[in-house]
């Protein structure tokens, strides 16, 4: 097995969509008399960055040099959400301020480590904020070893394109985490992560693995994409380049949570590669760190420590 290489010189630019993650931890004894809901007592609130503020967050806690660039509003969750950032000095957090919007907040409320309801608030970020990332993206570029564009479709990468075309005229490989169903904004990207429903939205359905290889090989030849990851949660991820595919099973281990587990294998990735690994190693990596986050609950973070220990069980 071999050594993980070391991470303190790698150096990631994320971009993307952040948010506020919010809990509410409680316990649920009765139901309401107003409405057939249960009542949750709440004892406990957490928080915790996510989206693109958790990519960041997982490349941190690998123990790389990462800078965010995001949108937030000039109110109270925006505040809290740059001081979980950098509030250890961990995540560089350049977080251009609109008053004009909400900072975006999932509310989540759990008894018992069960999810019973979620509440986002959110608006799109104005036009003039956007652009005043994006003149911020070109002067922080330089110094990136690799570029992350982290998509929640909330609107704050309205320039992706330009984004991808000047990174790769620059040298940069460019990892993408896409949403929605309109991947021709992602073309020329080194690498896209759609998961596996994410994908059958853009490709279409699939009976077998050659028709999945057929339709993954379509479309990174379409998009002009170096390569192509499918991560497929209990059967694993599959990477596809031009002749190639490479698969990486699961690990049997107890799953507990599986939000933000794409956050922590994009992550891994960036880091790997900014280390100078190569993608295939970068890959089985990451999965290796999937199969440790979803053991978690909620939007949690693998150290290279945790890694390490997991290649050394063998599992």
């Amino acid at each position: 097995m071999s050594v993980l290489p070391s991470f303190e010189k790698a150096r990631v630019l994320v971009v993307g969509d952040v948010m506020l993650d919010r809990y509410w931890f409680g316990d649920v004894q009765r139901i309401s008399p107003e409405a057939p809901v249960p009542v949750l007592k709440v004892s406990r609130v957490d928080e915790r960055p996510g989206g693109a503020a958790n990519v960041a967050r997982n490349i941190a806690a690998l123990e790389a040099h990462v800078t965010l660039l995001s949108v937030v509003g000039d109110d109270e969750a925006g505040v809290c959400l740059e001081k979980l950032l950098t509030g250890q000095g961990k995540v560089d957090a350049l977080l251009q301020r609109d008053p004009t919007i909400s900072t975006i907040v999932k509310l989540r409320a759990i008894a018992r480590q069960q999810q019973l309801l979620r509440i986002d608030f959110e608006t799109p970020p104005s036009h003039e904020v956007l652009k005043a990332k994006l003149a911020e993206f070109h002067a922080r570029l330089p110094q990136a070893d690799v570029v992350l564009l982290s998509d929640y479709g909330k609107g704050g990468l309205t320039h992706i394109a330009e984004m991808i075309q000047a990174a790769r005229a620059a040298g940069k490989p460019v990892l993408v985490d896409p949403k929605g169903d309109d991947y021709a904004r992602y073309r020329g990207a080194t690498l896209l992560t759609p998961n596996r429903s994410e994908f059958r939205e853009v490709a279409g359905s699939w009976s077998s693995e050659a028709e999945l290889s057929s339709k993954a090989e379509k479309l990174r030849t379409e998009l002009q994409l170096d390569a192509l990851l499918v991560t497929r949660s209990e059967e694993g991820m599959s990477l596809f380049r031009a002749g190639r595919v490479l698969h990486e099973p699961t690990q049997a281990r107890e799953v507990f949570d599986v939000s933000g587990a794409g956050d922590t294998v994009i992550a891994t990735l960036a880091v790997m590669l900014a280390s100078g690994a190569e993608l295939e190693e970068a890959v089985r990596i990451a999965n290796r760190a999937a199969g440790i986050v979803v053991g978690k609950l909620g939007t949690a973070v693998v150290s290279r420590e945790e890694i390490i220990q997991d290649l050394g069980t063998g599992i």
